[in-house]
Order: C-alpha cells, then sequence, then structure tokens
C-alpha cells in the first residue's frame, strides 16, 4: 500500500482522541490530570502532524504509542473522570490501529515482497512496531555533532585499515579464530517454573592493536565477561543455538521467545542462547543493548566481531561435549548475527534467520530522523561510506556456508523495524532458499501459523528433530 495524501482521514482520530485526554487531564486537575496529559499529548501532536507534516514516518510511531499508553491509563482514568474512561480507551484503541494503517500507506511496497491486503487486523500488527518505534525514539540518546566529528575519524581511519589489510575484499579474514573453548562458571537458575542454566566465562575478545574505537572497547568492563542461557538434558541430543534481537539480555524475554517448552520439551533439541555483546548483564547504559546501534559505528563492528568470537568459543565448548549436531537460529538483531555467523562457521547443520535485519547503514538512515541523519550526512557520514566500514561485518558480504538446503527465513510483509527489503536481499544471497512471507508485522511473527512449520521443517530436514 502506497498511498500518501495531504489530509489523511486517519489523522483526525488521534487529533479528537488526544483533545479528548487533554480535556480529561485538565478536568482532573492534580495530580490525575499530569499522566493524562501523557496519551492526550502524544496523540494530539502526532494527529497535528499528520495533516501539518505529511510523509513524516515518525508520527505513526507517537500516534501508536499514545494508544498504547491511552488504554492502559483508561482503566486508573475510571477514578477521576468516571465512565468517560471507556471512550478514552475505545478513542485510544481507534488512534493504535489509525497508526498502523497511517504506516502502511507511507513507504512504496519493495519488488519481490508479496503485497498485504490492508485489514484491521494487520494495522493493528504494525501498531505493535510502531509502538515499539516510538519507544525507542522518544528515549534513544544520539551521538551529538561532536561525537559524529570522533566517529568521522575513526571510520575513515578504519576504513584505510581494513583495505589495506584486504578486509573489505576478504571481510572474513577480519574474524580471528578463537584459540580455544569457553569454559566457566555454571549455575542453575529458574525463571517461571523452567529450568535454566547461566553460563559465564572471560570473552578473551579484543580488537587488533591500533584498530580504531578498541581502547574505548576495552574499557567496557561488563561487557568482557560472555553469558548464555542453556536449557539442556541429553548431550547427545542435537544443539539448536538461538540468537535473540536488540535489547535481549534477560531470561524471561529470551526463554519466551524460543519456547523451551516447544524447542526442547516437544522436539528434543538442547538449547543455547548467548547473550548478545553490551546487552543483558554485560550492558553499559541503562538498557540493555545501549551502545549496539546507536550510530557508534566502530562499536557495532566491534560487538559484532566479538559476538563471532564469543559465539564461535561457545559452539567449540558444545563440540568439546558432544558430537551431535549444531542447528542455528536468530531473530531480528539475531537474525543478521545467525547470517553472520552461517558465514563463518561451516559445521551447522541448518541456519534459520528470522525477520533478520541485513544492512545496518540502510537501517541508520530509515530510524535515525531527520536530524540525526543531517548532522551525520555534515560529518560525511554517507549511507556509502557506513556501508563500506560495516562490510567486515555484514552477513552480505561473505558467503553462507550452510548447505543452501538448509537454509530458512521468514520475514513479515508489514515489517516495520526491519522493512521486507532487507529481508528480500538476505534471502536473494543466500540464493532464495525456503522463505515464509507471514501478513503480519516484526512483533507479530508468533501470531502466524507458518513460521513454525518453517522452523519445524527446517529442523527436520536437517536431522535436527524428529
Amino acid at each position: 500500500m502506497f498511498d500518501p495524501v495531504r489530509w489523511p482521514a486517519e489523522a483526525w482520530i488521534p487529533l479528537v482522541a488526544g483533545i479528548a485526554w487533554n480535556v480529561a487531564a485538565v478536568s482532573a486537575g492534580l495530580p490525575w490530570g499530569v499522566p493524562a496529559l501523557l496519551p492526550g499529548v502524544f496523540l494530539l501532536a502526532s494527529g497535528a502532524g499528520m495533516l501539518l507534516y505529511p510523509g513524516d514516518r515518525r508520527l505513526s510511531h507517537f500516534t501508536a504509542l499514545g494508544g498504547v499508553l491511552g488504554v492502559l491509563l483508561a482503566v486508573p482514568a475510571l477514578g477521576f473522570v468516571g465512565p468517560s474512561a471507556v471512550l478514552l480507551a475505545i478513542a485510544s484503541a481507534a488512534s493504535f490501529v489509525a497508526a498502523g494503517h497511517h504506516a502502511l500507506r507511507l513507504d512504496a511496497h519493495p519488488e519481490g515482497v508479496p503485497e498485504p491486503a490492508v485489514t484491521a487486523r494487520l494495522a493493528s500488527e504494525v501498531g505493535l512496531d510502531e509502538a515499539v518505534l516510538g519507544t525507542m525514539v522518544f528515549t534513544q540518546i544520539f551521538p551529538s555533532a561532536a561525537d559524529h566529528a570522533r566517529i568521522e575519524r575513526e571510520v575513515d581511519a578504519a576504513r584505510e585499515q581494513f583495505a589495506a589489510a584486504g578486509w573489505l575484499e576478504k571481510p572474513e579474514a577480519y574474524h580471528e579464530s578463537p584459540h580455544d573453548p569457553g569454559s566457566g562458571d555454571v549455575r542453575t537458575r529458574r525463571v517461571r517454573g523452567f529450568d535454566y542454566e547461566h553460563l559465564s566465562f572471560p570473552s578473551e575478545y579484543a580488537p587488533r592493536d591500533g584498530e580504531p574505537g578498541r581502547e574505548r572497547w576495552q574499557g567496557y568492563a561488563a561487557n568482557r565477561t560472555a553469558h548464555a542461557w542453556l536449557v539442556r538434558g541429553d548431550p547427545d541430543r542435537p544443539w539448536l543455538v538461538c540468537l535473540h534481537g536488540y535489547r535481549m539480555g534477560h531470561p524471561i524475554i529470551d526463554l519466551s521467545a524460543f519456547d523451551p517448552r516447544w524447542l526442547h520439551q516437544r522436539l528434543g533439541l538442547n538449547l543455547l542462547i548467548p547473550v548478545l555483546p553490551l546487552h543483558g548483564p554485560r550492558k553499559i547504559g541503562r538498557r540493555s543493548g545501549d551502545g549496539f546501534l546507536s550510530g557508534d559505528l566502530l562499536d557495532t563492528i566491534h560487538a559484532e566481531a566479538q559476538a563471532m568470537w564469543d559465539i564461535r568459543r561457545l559452539l567449540a565448548w558444545v563440540r568439546a561435549r558432544s558430537d551431535a549436531p549444531i542447528g542455528l537460529y536468530g531473530l531480528s538483531l539475531g537474525g543478521y548475527t545467525a547470517a553472520l555467523l552461517a558465514s563463518l562457521d561451516g559445521g551447522l547443520a541448518c541456519a534459520i534467520a528470522g525477520v533478520p535485519a541485513a544492512d545496518f547503514a540502510r537501517a541508520f538512515f530509515r530510524h535515525g530522523g531527520p536530524w540525526q541523519e543531517r548532522v551525520a550526512l555534515h560529518a560525511g557520514l554517507t549511507q556509502a561510506v557506513m556501508t563500506d566500514v560495516l562490510t567486515v561485518v555484514s552477513p552480505l558480504a561473505l558467503a553462507p556456508k550452510v548447505p543452501r538446503a538448509h537454509r530458512a527465513i521468514f520475514g513479515g510483509v508489514a515489517d516495520r523495524l526491519v522493512p521486507p527489503d532487507q529481508v528480500r536481499d538476505l534471502w536473494r544471497h543466500w540464493e532464495e532458499p525456503r522463505i515464509e512471507w507471514y501478513p503480519g508485522s516484526h512483533l507479530s511473527f508468533a501470531m502466524h501459523r507458518g513460521v513454525r512449520t518453517l522452523v519445524e521443517a527446517t529442523l527436520r530436514g536437517a536431522g535436527l528433530a524428529a
């Protein structure tokens, strides 16, 4: 769907809903009126913005976020506005769906991807993505102009060094092979009634001497310890390495994403879930993942390089204990990381990339926003320059080593976090293996039966599941 219009009809829904919330906030007074201003401001501003600034993708982010806040706050609002809170909840929910519908208007659908039928369900699923993007944009701390000048110097130096070393032409050579398996402390834990193990060991990864950003990266103390969650039984049963996405690193979330009752209990797989650098117990900021995709390009490169180092040490740890086959399954940022790993390790039985990012530079220029984009371009950080230096960690620059018959990809035709053109590009680079295009968004893949069918068929085809 690509239907940009000057006065989109759906804009009036959050506009009216925002006015209603603000009226309720003023009538309630202090203190209850203060939280009521949150959905009011988000909905009113984004609804008006859709009318005044058509085509700005961020407006639907904030509409969806305001809709979610409105639905959540409608319950306590019963105490200070009475039955009118029900109308506020309905208006907020309608705004949430309108955000998804508006987001679908703004992009021409990429060639080679099935075009979805626009329905209320699809708009609601897209609204989930938009609300997450709204939270990310609203809370993200982007590099300043001074930071961008430093980043430009680092990128120029790295590009010169990488080219001189031949890594831009042969990026596999950038990744050093770990010298020994990871080995460390294993402790039994429990979450939501499910037992798992927490494995931790010194990472021992370091960027090469003289590599731009090396000293800063080595200063991230918590990140120097590698972590992984284990769900295992018979060590001779097949293993599945599961890589979760951006903001991962919390056992309750990571285990839920890969559903041990399905993959471990039903299919009989041992699960290994590595914690990506800068995530969970390895975080360096307030939130898990801060610094990984924040615009500091050398940190992003070192994060992916360390992920390759740590996961390959974990693979060696498994192989030292079992001859069972090992499969690979990644989601979102984990899909990107899985695709990169599948180009470095030739011993994997299968590789499944779910809703995978494939191009960090393209993602920055889509999600960064006009201000961040202008600052980056002013510093000389064009998309072409970013793409060039990111080659050393790009799954689109390396050939996959997993046999084509045992590669699989799934993606949402209306994904807003990882636009489907990135999934399509990885699929083409992987020689067009089996793919499932489900009619949904990034966060709704678990709602679509075809995804689980694809995953199970791939695992069975590779001999990992009976």
